[in-house]
């Protein structure tokens, strides 16, 4: 069994995912690459892995059937994992209040639910081998809010919760946990954006409804090339264990820069008030 370092990237049918997979691949590491219809709407980009020497495996994360048969595979073929890249997510964008019940629960599905499976399938041996890496890719919307994005941006806020407890539960297992939060990049998940499905609600709003618009045209016209989202993610991986930052925007120099660190020393010294300062970590925590 080879003892290069075993990275899973969920999501690598485009965008972040797949290009972190091209890059962890030819830095040395054994990689899978997971997504949904390998054989059928995917499977050029699947190929095309395949042939980088990524080992592509068939993975809904809002499925737990699924995670499990993905992950007994994984782990049947590579022995462990060291690396988790939770990257897999869509985006549901517009006024908030026209979203139905089931629309909104499927985002999390995927934005919240999925990484939170993945998480719990590979983290015990993790743990047990008292080393490892998960990354959640979240967005510069996990911190900061603008209009029309509530349905996304709430499934932002929380794996951002969902990820920093975890850094602090984990860091006496010698596990680490980071935090990449892009802004707009030129990715598929603007071709793929969900809309509201309550058309009656939506109409109630009139022009307000239209703010929408003009904010799509703003991203796509800034957005920037996935590779750099890749790279820092790529960079995460290459640091040696405990001295990764706990968020890392990218670009660096975002809103969500500033709001991270202005938060950092609140949230320290909350878990210090309350003798919780053993799970902190001594380098900053914040790029």
């Amino acid at each position: 069994m080879s003892n290069s370092p075993v990275a899973v990237i969920t999501g690598t049918s485009t965008g972040f995912g797949y290009d972190t997979a091209r890059l962890l691949a030819a830095a040395g590491l054994r990689v899978y690459g997971t997504m949904r219809d390998v054989a059928g709407r995917n499977a050029e980009p699947a190929r095309a892995l395949g042939a980088l020497g990524v080992r592509v495996i068939e993975l809904d994360v809002t499925d737990q059937a699924s995670v499990d048969r993905g992950a007994a595979a994984i782990l049947g073929e590579a022995g462990r994992v060291d690396v988790l890249v939770n990257n897999a997510g869509t985006a549901h964008f517009g006024t908030t209040e026209a979203f139905t019940v089931e629309s909104f629960e499927r985002q999390y599905a995927t934005n919240v639910t999925g990484p939170f499976r993945l998480s719990r399938a590979f983290l015990p041996g993790m743990r047990e081998r008292r080393k490892g890496l998960v990354v959640f890719v979240s967005s510069v919307v996990g911190r900061f809010v603008v209009p029309f994005t509530g349905v996304y941006t709430s499934s932002k806020f929380a794996i951002e919760g969902l990820a920093e407890s975890l850094s602090y539960e984990l860091r006496p297992f010698g596990v680490d946990v980071a935090i990449v939060e892009p802004g707009a990049y030129a990715t598929n998940i603007f071709n793929a954006i969900v809309t509201p499905d309550d058309a009656e609600r939506l109409a109630s709003y009139g022009d307000v409804a239209k703010t929408i618009d003009a904010l799509g045209e703003a991203l796509g016209a800034n957005a920037g090339q996935p590779i750099e989202v890749a790279e820092a993610i790529a960079a995460l991986v290459a640091m040696p264990a405990g001295t990764r930052p706990l968020r890392t925007p990218v670009p660096g120099d975002t809103p969500a820069t500033a709001i991270n660190h202005a938060v950092e020393p609140i949230q320290r010294g909350v878990l210090e008030a309350y003798g919780l300062g053993s799970f902190l970590p001594q380098q900053a925590a914040t790029a």
